[in-house]
């Protein structure tokens, strides 16, 4: 496999919001906005059980991740096939941990961690991560 253009997964890193598309039973993409923690390695976005893109990818993990620049002219699409964690539980689960770790990489620290550990396990909360496979758009220059 062709090794993903470090600029681009730079773009990715950089920023924080993004249209994640997954595949609907019947071909077409299901497009949702969402915000995402990208740590260089892994992508990950918070999601909970009944929604539609989290029925989708454990039907068919291949997903894209679309991010944009602020004047729409820079882009990045990031493709990677996802993995879906357990649905959050207890408040110190697994999940809610990984949960922690992507509200950390989208919106720093939290005001009351025990209050957003339970608000995952009450919202039927769990992640969507996937490694980028292969990345393609356009940066500036």
């Amino acid at each position: 496999m062709t090794p993903v253009d470090p600029r681009m997964l730079a773009f990715v890193a950089e920023n924080r919001w993004g249209v994640l598309a997954t595949v609907k039973r019947d071909g077409r993409p299901q497009l949702s906005n969402v915000g995402y923690a990208f740590d260089g390695d892994v992508v990950r976005v918070s999601v909970t059980a009944d929604r539609a893109k989290t029925r989708n990818i454990e039907r068919d993990p291949r997903v894209t991740l679309h991010v944009a620049s602020k004047d729409f002219w820079t882009w990045v699409a990031v493709e990677g096939t996802a993995e879906l964690t357990p649905v959050a539980d207890d408040p110190h689960d697994a999940t809610v941990d990984e949960l922690v770790t992507y509200y950390r990489g989208v919106s720093g620290e939290h005001e009351n961690w025990d209050e957003y550990r339970s608000a995952m396990v009450a919202d039927r909360r769990l992640v969507v991560r996937f490694r980028p496979e292969h990345a393609y758009g356009q940066l500036p220059g």
